[in-house]
C-alpha cells in the first residue's frame, strides 16, 4: 500500500505543477486588470464590464504563446505518476 510520505510527495508535486502552469495566465490577468483599473481611475469611467474583453483577449494570446509549455508541464506530471504507479502499489 501507499504510504503517507508518498501521498504527500504526489500532492506536493501536483500543487507545484498547478501553480507553475497557471502562473502565466494569472499574471497576465492581474496585469491587465491593474492597467484597466488605473485607466478607469484616471478617466473616472466606472464601467464594470470594461475589464472582461481585454482580459479574455490577453488570456487567449497567453494560451496561444504558452499553451504547449503548459500542456508539457501537465503531461510530464501525468507521465511521472503513471511511471511510478507500480512503485506506489508495492509500498507498504
Amino acid at each position: 500500500m501507499i504510504t503517507e510520505g508518498a501521498i504527500l510527495d504526489i500532492a506536493r508535486d501536483a500543487i507545484y505543477t498547478i501553480i507553475i502552469t497557471s502562473a502565466p495566465l494569472l499574471i497576465v490577468s492581474l496585469v491587465i486588470g491593474l492597467i484597466i483599473s488605473i485607466f478607469q481611475t484616471v478617466t473616472s469611467i466606472q464601467e464594470q464590464t470594461l475589464t472582461f474583453v481585454p482580459k479574455i483577449l490577453g488570456i487567449f494570446v497567453t494560451m496561444l504563446i504558452c499553451g504547449s509549455w503548459m500542456l508539457n508541464n501537465m503531461t510530464s506530471l501525468i507521465d511521472r505518476l503513471w511511471s511510478n504507479f507500480s512503485y506506489y502499489l508495492s509500498l507498504g
